[in-house]
């Protein structure tokens, strides 16, 4: 199988190549800046804002499956367009596509959110991944929409980067006590992502883990795991800033969750309960 990862060089890019390569697949990858030095694979820059571009990507590397990992924060003609640019194409070719999205997409209004609800975004980047959701079932029907929440790592994710600048002093900021989500481990989240890429499975599909906690809490967790001193993270409140976005949203993995071999695990699973 030849994989074509969008977005390759970020933090579940370098993953789901890992796990590509150790599955023994033929990987491609993109970046948008530059490629990770000794990075395996064969990568190429990419501008999904460029249609004739993409177009010239997908017939170069033929691949059988593209998984959109890519993140163009709230820059809508990245983030969107981009997203409807690469759907267009695959669809086109018959090209299996799996398109990761976020919790973004939803206001919290609801808190809990399962497979069938529809998005509600309340921020330029939710509203950018929310329109690249509905250009990508409407244009790829076949292809699999993968809605995650905030991916921890072994100390290479951006959460766990900023707990340990916010406790070195390095940092400005607070880990809100009220902001909630429900993290997922990225070697769970990427291998749930290629079982779902080798299989039949379309529409939308929640890959999150069963923990629900803040952003606080998931801070001590890491500071814990990580020796460090969780009494040196400053808390606040979200809703005392003037930071935009939800506060409570908790996707409901459930019902994807029995579809999967791959176990999502909890937050407090992977990181200790401390």
């Amino acid at each position: 199988m030849t994989v074509l990862v969008i977005g390759g060089s970020g933090f579940l890019g370098a993953e789901l190549l890992h796990q590509a390569t150790s599955a023994g697949h033929v990987t491609d990858a993109t970046f948008n800046s530059h490629a990770p030095n000794g990075a395996r694979g064969m990568w190429h820059h990419l501008d999904l804002r460029d249609t004739r571009q993409i177009d010239m990507l997908i017939d170069t590397v033929a691949p059988s499956v593209v998984i959109n990992a890519s993140s163009g924060d709230a820059d809508w003609s990245v983030t969107a367009d981009g997203s409807f640019r690469l759907a267009t194409a695959t669809a086109r070719r018959g090209i299996r596509l799996v398109h990761v999205s976020t919790d973004a997409v939803f206001s919290g209004a609801d808190v809990h959110y399962d497979e069938t609800a529809l998005p509600d975004p309340i921020t330029p980047y939710g509203a950018a991944k929310a329109a690249a959701e509905t250009a990508v079932r409407l244009l790829h029907p076949a292809a699999v929409v993968a809605r995650t929440s905030l991916i921890i790592g072994d100390g290479g994710s951006t959460h766990e980067r900023i707990v340990h600048e916010l406790a070195a002093g390095t940092r400005e900021g607070a880990l809100f006590t009220d902001d909630v989500r429900c993290p997922v481990h990225v070697t769970d989240l990427a291998a749930a992502l290629w079982e779902l890429a080798v299989s039949s499975a379309a529409g939308v599909f929640h890959l999150a883990g069963p923990d629900a906690v803040s952003r606080y809490a998931l801070g001590v967790l890491v500071a814990r795991r990580d020796g460090l001193d969780p009494a040196l993270l400053p808390a606040g409140r979200r809703t005392d800033s003037n930071l935009p976005g939800a506060l409570d949203v908790r996707l409901d993995s459930r019902a994807t969750q029995h579809r999967l071999s791959t176990r999502l695990r909890g937050v407090r699973q992977f990181l200790g309960k401390g």
